[in-house]
């Protein structure tokens, strides 16, 4: 074979090297031997056991050769055996292998135990720890507590120097026993002394500069904290140790939130790192208090949680009034003693000097006047009450702000002016909250500083107050008892009258329903509204000062589901999402009667868990919650292999100096980081916007009054903002046109405000910005004006803020982005849901979904193409557009389709149903005829098929043999009723979707296609091709493009996490999307595709296929260039990412010009 023929076939050497004449044999540490009982006897390793064969068979094999005369037979079958043991050594699941009780080379190298995933992208760590963990609200969120008995396990290597000597000094004559000690030190000749065994005073007094003492773990040290499963970035973070006796880890119940832990006998590892520079990059990249908002979304994560956000809402109640001396101990339980407190003047002075709780916040936040913290913030509060609320309920009071509950939290300039705070101010997942809040406008220093002293004051504070939960709490009263039973009894009356509708076949169908359907809908309609009114009289009946309901109102824990159920109403239980199935013959349990379509039949629970629960019910109970439990254990392998498979894919995704994303390789992924280049972790507004301007303004108006100065007129406003803006340009290091267009938005809302409060006040809107004006135009001017610096401070502020969120050079973004879509995956569901509106069309949601999208399958489960309509206001448009795409077989609209038997010629008559015709319009005799000649099944020519009316075919067998005409009719007459008369053959129906706003008043009309084929829609006429979108992402391709197929995988990957309240930030998604997309096809997160995607051997080794992967690198002689994240990895080479970009250059030229001269030597 020529080379050029080697190289055709991508061999990378020659051929004949492919033969194995020499194997290879491990070192002995590699197979040891195991010895057994008390060292008689050993047990050797596999690799050791198959050697030792293929030596064997090697001198069998020689022995036979030296034979003058062989036996062919004899010699064959020495020379398989040879072949086998050698294949067994390097593969043991070779299919010829099928019984080896071995395991060769490769077994050692692949799966989750083997050397590539167990052992060199991951490996055992020294300098650990793992204990139980424990709370404890007095330390900060940025401390671990240490047992001391750890503690003195744990050791740092601290290099002897001028500032640190007398400390070492001491540690070393405590020893190792005693804290704060040491336990070695290592010489400046690399000696290292045990102090266990030494004498330790001469060992500190011996103690020079240079050397290393290996100490005790101290206060202050850096240590890592880990609770496993690992699933974003904040499930390690750095904290600073606090020694401590006892047993348990602990650290403040803030942090619970990003490790996922409770305190139910969780255990959590801590690593201590070694070197100086580690200690640097844990504290600075992986510290708590860097990390207190999420990469996912922006939100806030480290934040009050239960009894903080019961304590707070306790405390900030309208009629919570303190006197001095209460209010100084409260005021003392906020700090550390380290701080001076200077306290507000008293909301009351006489008859005696009384302090409120909302004060207390403000002393919590601006303890003293040296504190420049200016806070500025409006928050809608759980318990707050909207403007439709109130009319329900014949409030009269129509200002937003002033809500009947006090839900409407205002700080300004860090003044609680109103409000009593709750999870949404205090809490974890919101970016309007306080702390959020604090980070943007000061630093993570301030909002960490406000969660140290509200956890020491809650803690504190509800422990003196006293709070509790019991039975008495959830106990009906008997008015209330009468309200259930009234509502449950109206209930079950509606539901009786709907059953008997069904019975009697009077029911009328939903669009795309039958009876049964129709009747299952409405039934579980009426079922949830009857739990939602028996949950709402429970919630108004309770006390104010009802336990569960207080944590229900502020968030701590609960909701007002949870309290009705255990006051009043279980409610329904569904299995699959639908009331509860048959288990036996035609019913539920043999409690019912066959066929019994009752509430209680079908799984609704009356009872409340005070009241207990009936037989019946409880087994319905225990239905319910069997599919949580199954679908939370499926659910957990599910999202973790797509989670691996989504960080294989994009870890080695980076931003580079000049703003593109690349790969390890350098091919550009993305030109600008998420089309603006923003860091999702800065986000401020809502659905990813850089800023939230509302919160801002506000902050600016507060910190810069307008006192002295003019309002400006509408003109002059955007005058300043235009100049402002125009030498902003995006590519000069300015902000994009998008967020421009933001400000402008928002300038021209501020001014439609400001001309509607002069109209308000009957003023001349042209006198806006006037300076002789009246005493009205200067109260309208206070009301809504703005003066040139405000508006200058704001546009400065803004535009800073901008560059701030710039996302910086070397972000990992690509393991990011794989954890911020694969951490919200645990939570959500394995469920096919309803479509919103139609009962029987199911659309898969949740983790099934999400591996459709990633794994670009060729067949989805739920295919559906959304059609919007040219005229979407008239319903009989709508339905004459659906006839036209929704496929319709002859056997739907054929009356009869029967055999005709004459001696002269045997043939078939069709006959249509005039009321089915009409229904489905369009449909004929000539229709139908014209459908029979072009199907390429039935193959008959126009002289077989004869129109006699509009009602009536006849068709005729083609075959002149007289013995197969009757087998040729019966073949048509059974082909015939699944003839397609109309439509597009790959749509199973269509269904006509009237859409709601959100207010639920009727919007439009539009189409709910369930089949596949989108070309064919879009051409249907009718049909809004512009906005006609199908959720099949290979379809799309096909048929629109690769660009109109990445917009579709961003909107069913957030259309699916919506669909679970799970809001993730676009960039990461559309990250995916273009990786997903960027070698022109569309290719999955799966092994083959991430194959296409990357060429690094060792990365697709530690993945999966390993054998497959080696094997064929060593054919093809491939080299790998060590430059993604896994193969740097398992090199052990530090990877240009992060910290890890940076390189530090100097010109030749520039250094000083070096000559060597000897040394002088002295006579």
């Amino acid at each position: 074979m020529t080379d050029e023929d080697c190289e055709l076939l991508n061999l990378g050497d020659r051929p004949e090297k492919l033969i194995i004449t020499e194997i290879a044999v491990p070192p002995v540490p590699i197979r040891p031997s195991v010895f057994v009982g008390g060292n008689k006897t050993s047990n050797e390793d596999s690799i050791t056991c198959i050697l030792k064969n293929i030596v064997n068979s090697g001198k069998e094999q020689k022995s036979t050769f030296r034979n003058l005369s062989p036996e062919l037979q004899c010699t064959l079958n020495s020379w398989q055996d040879l072949q086998l043991q050698v294949i067994e050594y390097i593969n043991s699941d070779a299919p010829s292998l099928s019984d080896s009780q071995h395991h060769g080379l490769m077994q050692r190298l692949k799966g989750k135990t083997g050397r590539f995933r167990g052992n060199l992208s991951g490996k055992r760590t020294e300098y650990t720890g793992r204990t139980v963990i424990s709370p404890d609200p007095n330390l900060r969120i940025t401390e671990v507590a240490i047992p001391v008995l750890m503690a003195r396990v744990l050791t740092y290597p601290e290099r002897v120097s001028y500032h640190n000597i007398e400390k070492l000094r001491q540690c070393i004559r405590n020893g190792p026993n005693k804290h704060p000690g040491a336990n070695f030190i290592i010489q400046s000749d690399g000696t290292k002394l045990h102090l266990k065994y030494a004498d330790r005073r001469i060992a500190a007094r011996d103690l020079k500069h240079g050397c290393v003492v290996e100490r005790h773990l101290e206060d202050g040290d850096i240590v890592l904290f880990n609770r496993g499963p690992s699933l974003h970035r904040m499930s390690i973070m750095s904290h600073r140790a606090r020694i401590i006796p006892w047993r348990t880890l602990r650290f403040n119940e803030s942090v619970c939130n990003p490790y996922n832990a409770d305190f139910d006998g969780d255990e959590m590892n801590l690593h201590v790192p070694q070197t100086e520079e580690a200690r640097t990059e844990a504290f600075m990249l992986m510290g708590v208090q860097n990390n207190l908002c999420t990469s996912k979304n922006g939100e806030i994560l480290v934040a009050s949680t239960q009894d903080f956000l019961t304590s707070s809402f306790l405390v900030t109640r309208k009629d919570t009034f303190y006197d001095r001396s209460y209010f100084t101990l409260l005021c003392s339980y906020l700090g550390d003693a380290m701080e001076n407190i200077d306290l507000p003047t008293p909301a009351l002075i006489k008859p005696i000097e009384i302090w409120t709780g909302k004060q207390l916040f403000s002393v919590l936040i601006r303890p003293n006047a040296c504190t420049k913290v200016f806070l500025n913030l409006t928050v809608e509060e759980k318990i707050y009450m909207k403007l439709k609320e109130r009319d329900k309920k014949a409030i009269t009071v129509l200002e937003e702000t002033m809500c009947p509950n006090d839900g409407f939290v205002y700080f300004r300039n860090s003044e609680l002016l109103c409000g009593q705070v709750g999870k949404k101010t205090l809490g974890n997942g919101n970016n309007e909250g306080m702390f959020p809040v604090l980070i943007r406008d000061y630093n993570s220093h301030a909002a960490a500083s406000c969660m140290n002293c509200l956890a020491k004051f809650s803690a504190r504070f509800i422990g003196n107050h006293g709070f509790s939960i019991g039975v008495d709490d959830v106990q009906p009263g008997e008015s209330l008892n009468q309200k259930k039973k009234i509502t449950i009894d109206e209930g079950y009356e509606k539901c009786h009258e709907l059953i008997a509708l069904y019975s009697k076949g009077d029911l009328i169908p939903q669009p795309g329903c039958n009876r049964a359907q129709t009747l299952e809908s409405q039934i579980s309609c009426l079922l949830n509204k009857l739990r939602e009114t028996a949950g709402d009289d429970c919630m108004s009946t309770l006390h104010w000062r009802n336990s569960p309901l207080i944590m229900s109102q502020c968030g701590s824990k609960g909701s007002p589901i949870n309290i009705s159920q255990m006051v009043v109403c279980v409610g329904q239980q569904s299995v699959g999402g639908r009331r509860a199935p048959n288990g036996f013959i035609d019913r539920t349990l043999p409690h019912f009667p066959i066929n019994s379509k009752t509430p209680a039949a079908k799984g609704f629970v009356a009872n409340s868990f005070y009241t207990g629960l009936t037989a019946t019910e409880f087994f319905f109970h225990t239905m319910g919650g069997r599919e949580g439990l199954v679908d939370t254990a499926v659910k957990t392998a599910e999202t973790g292999y797509m989670s691996r498979r989504l960080m294989k894919g994009l870890e080695d995704l980076s931003v580079f100096y000049d703003q593109t994303v690349r790969n390890a390789s350098g091919g550009i992924v993305q030109f600008v980081y998420g089309d603006d280049g923003m860091d999702p972790v800065k986000m401020e507004g809502k659905g990813g916007r850089p800023l939230n301007l509302d919160q801002l303004f506000m902050k600016v108006m507060a910190t810069c009054p307008q006192r002295g100065h003019d309002t400006l007129s509408p003109e002059l406003i955007l005058q300043m903002l235009n100049d402002k803006l125009s030498g902003q340009d995006a590519s000069s290091g300015g902000c994009s046109d998008k967020f421009k267009e933001m400000l402008r938005k928002f300038f021209e809302d501020r001014i439609k405000m400001l001309r509607s409060t002069w109209r308000a006040l009957q003023l001349d809107e042209d006198r806006v910005g006037k300076r002789d004006s009246s005493i009205e135009e200067r109260v309208a001017a206070d009301i809504s004006g703005i003066s040139a610096k405000q508006l200058q401070v704001f546009l400065d502020t803004c535009l800073s803020r901008y560059h701030s969120k710039i996302i910086e050079a070397g972000a990992s973004i690509g393991a990011i982005g794989a954890q911020s879509i694969g951490e919200p995956g645990t939570q959500m569901t394995l469920k096919t849901f309803h479509f919103a509106g139609v009962a029987s069309m199911n659309v898969t949601l949740g983790v099934p979904r999400i591996k459709e999208i990633i794994n670009a399958v060729k067949k989805i489960s739920t295919p559906i193409i959304t059609t919007e309509l040219l005229s979407e206001q008239d319903e009989l448009f709508a339905a004459k557009v659906k006839c036209s795409i929704e496929k319709v077989v002859l056997g739907e609209v054929a009356a009869a389709i029967k055999i005709v038997l004459r001696s002269n010629q045997p043939h078939l008559v069709v006959e249509l149903d005039m009321q089915r015709t009409e229904r489905y319009m369009g449909i004929s005799s000539d229709t139908v005829q014209l459908s029979i000649l072009n199907d390429p099944k039935i193959k008959l020519k126009s002289e077989h098929v004869r129109v006699i009316d509009e009602t009536k075919l006849r068709i005729y067998p083609t075959g002149t043999d007289k013995s197969k005409l009757q087998l040729e009719l019966h073949n048509l007459k059974s082909m015939l009723p699944k003839l397609i008369v109309k439509g597009i053959s790959t749509v199973e129906r269509a269904v006509v979707n009237p859409v709601l706003r959100r207010d639920g008043t009727f919007d439009r009309y539009n189409l709910l296609v369930e089949g596949t084929n989108l070309l064919k829609v879009l051409g249907t006429p009718g049909v809004d091709a512009k906005r006609t979108k199908s959720n099949h992402i290979l379809e799309v391709n096909k048929t629109l493009g690769i660009e109109a197929a990445r917009r579709s995988i961003i909107d069913e990957i957030r259309y699916t996490f919506e669909n679970n309240n799970m809001m993730i930030d676009l960039r990461h998604m559309m990250l995916l999307a273009d990786l997903m997309t960027y070698k022109g096809e569309i290719l999955g997160i799966t092994a083959g595709g991430i194959a296409k995607m990357k060429s690094s051997v060792l990365m697709l080794s530690s993945f999966e296929r390993a054998s497959e992967h080696l094997f064929n690198a060593s054919y093809a002689g491939r080299e790998d260039q060590i430059e993604g994240v896994s193969e740097c990895i398992i090199m052990g080479i530090p990877k240009q990412l992060g910290t890890g970009i940076l390189k530090v250059r100097q010109r030749l030229q520039d250094l000083p010009e070096f000559k060597y001269q000897p040394d002088p030597i002295l006579l």
